[in-house]
């Protein structure tokens, strides 16, 4: 049976990773520096935890549930504990894309992280509907790479990575490097800008005089169908008039040079500030 020692059992991503692996056909010896993170695990799952000598001894897999700034020291501090072919699972592409790892060409190195439950999906179920973050009742896809370590250990990672993100659909397999296309870029430095850009038109419209839940209800709605047509979700296609203001206005928010925020460099830069 495989054991896996799990750190940061009882922070904010630990604890989700300590529930779904309730049942898990794996040993999991809970690791946790926090008094309230202790007081969590045992009093939401009954859990008790054991210190990290202990928790290393004789594991097979290793997984840093800790922030992406932690990930450096947490790992150089386990580094001489961990034998030749143990499997280190860290749960974004920044740290190890940034190099935080340690130099150990003996261990496998395998890097996952969840898509987070689409907006177009068959949820019919409440629950599983007011799940946004996924891993609790919605179902989502993931994505994983195997950065260093024999092929066979992809494999290995995956199915665990499974029960770390459940219920999961569609599993994707990518590079390290592609990973960070993903996030921060595409995810975070695109995606959550234009959205806050978006909630801060709709504060300006506001200020203008439109009733504030028209505002919200009136862009939430061409959201869903807009972005419907645009993905293909469904067939369609936009207005003249829609596309004119397309035309228009895509210039006045962007910049013309907006696309090199996925060049290497950009990437780089951006996963430096954050670790």
């Amino acid at each position: 049976m495989t054991t896996i020692a799990l750190l940061g059992a009882g922070g904010k991503m630990g604890y989700r990773l300590s529930t779904n692996f309730r049942g898990s056909p794996y040993t999991i010896r809970h690791v946790e520096i926090s008094e309230p993170g202790k007081e969590r695990l045992k009093t939401g799952l009954g859990i008790d935890t054991v210190g990290v000598d202990e928790a290393l001894k004789g594991a097979d897999v290793v997984i840093l549930a800790v922030p992406d700034t932690h990930i450096g020291k947490v790992s150089a501090g386990i580094e001489s504990k961990l034998v030749p072919g143990t499997m280190l699972i860290v749960l974004d592409a920044a740290a190890p894309f940034a190099g935080h790892l340690p130099k150990r060409s003996d261990l496998t190195y395998f890097v996952t992280h969840p898509c987070h439950p689409p907006i177009f999906n068959d949820e019919t179920d409440m629950a599983a509907k007011k799940d946004f973050f996924g891993g609790v009742k919605a179902k989502q896809h993931f994505v994983s790479a195997l950065m260093q370590g024999p092929e066979q250990d992809y494999a290995k990672g995956e199915e665990i990575a499974r029960i770390i993100w459940a219920p999961v659909m569609r599993s994707h397999r990518l590079t390290v490097e592609q990973m960070a296309l993903l996030e921060p870029g595409l995810s975070e430095t695109v995606c959550a800008s234009l959205l806050v850009v978006m909630k801060e038109a709709v504060d300006e419209v506001v200020a203008r005089g439109v009733d504030r839940q028209a505002a919200l209800d009136f862009l939430l709605g061409h959201m869903n169908v807009l972005g419907a047509v645009i993905f293909g979700e469904t067939k369609g296609v936009f207005s003249d008039a829609c596309n004119k203001a397309i035309e228009f206005g895509k210039p006045v928010l962007m910049r013309d040079d907006w696309k090199r925020v996925f060049e290497p460099e950009e990437i780089a830069a951006s996963i430096q500030r954050i670790t």
